[in-house]
C-alpha cells in the first residue's frame, strides 16, 4: 500500500470497526458484507468500503470480507501487535481508575508506571506498584523503554510536563488535562476531553426532544 495522507475521521472510525469484527469473529462469524456490518455499525456501506479502499479494500465485490483477515489487518494498521509501555502522570482519581483498567494490556499496553507530586499520594499502591516522584520520571523512562505518557492532570501544569515529556523522549501523549497540547514535530498527542462527550450527547437528546 502506498503512502498517502488518511484523514482524521477515517482513522478515528477504525478502533471501531476493529472493536466490531473482534466481536463477531468472538461469535463464530466467518465472513461479512459491508451492507451486514453498516446495520451492525450504523455507518452507511458505502462509508465503510471508502474507509477500507484507503487501505487497499481487503473484500471482493459480491464476496464481502473475510471477519479475522479484515480484524487482523486493522489491527496491524492501528499498530496493536506490537507492545507499548505507558506511564500516567497524576495519580488522582482518573489516574487511578485508568490505572485499574485492565483491558489496556489486551491490547498491548502495559502500564509500568505513575507519577505525581502530591505528597499524600507518593508511594501509595495501586495495582502493586507505587506511586512515584515527578523527579523520578526522566530516569523511569529511559531504563523502562517508555514510549507513551497519560496526563490526568490539572491543566495549568499540561504544557510544562509535555515538555518535559517529549524532552525526554516520549513518542506519544494521551491527553486527560482539559487543554489542547502544542508539542514539537515527531511528539504524537491524542487530546480526550470527557466534557466534549458529554455535551455531545446532551445535544442529541434535545435534538430527540425536539423531533430533530
Amino acid at each position: 500500500m502506498e503512502n498517502k495522507e488518511i484523514s482524521q475521521a477515517v482513522i478515528g472510525r477504525l478502533p471501531r470497526y476493529f472493536r466490531f469484527l473482534g466481536e463477531l469473529k468472538d461469535e463464530g462469524i466467518e465472513r461479512i458484507s459491508s451492507q451486514e456490518l453498516s446495520d451492525i455499525m450504523q455507518v452507511t456501506a458505502s462509508q465503510i468500503r471508502q474507509d477500507f479502499n484507503n487501505f487497499g479494500g481487503f473484500g471482493q465485490q459480491g464476496y464481502g470480507y473475510k471477519v479475522e483477515y479484515l480484524y487482523e489487518e486493522i489491527g496491524k494498521i492501528l499498530g496493536l501487535y506490537k507492545t507499548h509501555n505507558l506511564i500516567i502522570i497524576g495519580a488522582g482519581n482518573l489516574g487511578q481508575a485508568l490505572a485499574n483498567y485492565m483491558n489496556f494490556e489486551r491490547r498491548g499496553f502495559l502500564f509500568k508506571g505513575i507519577f505525581d507530586n502530591d505528597p499524600h499520594l507518593l508511594g501509595k499502591k495501586i495495582r502493586n506498584m507505587e506511586v512515584k516522584s515527578m523527579d523520578e520520571m526522566e530516569i523511569f523512562v529511559k531504563e523502562n523503554d517508555i514510549d507513551i505518557a497519560v496526563l490526568t492532570i490539572p491543566k495549568a501544569g499540561a504544557a510544562e510536563v509535555a515538555k518535559k515529556l517529549s524532552d525526554i523522549g516520549i513518542r506519544g501523549i494521551w491527553n486527560f488535562a482539559h487543554v489542547d497540547l502544542n508539542v514539537p514535530r515527531g511528539i504524537q498527542v491524542e487530546n480526550v476531553h470527557l466534557s466534549d462527550s458529554l455535551m455531545k450527547l446532551a445535544y442529541n437528546i434535545n435534538q430527540f426532544e425536539n423531533g430533530g
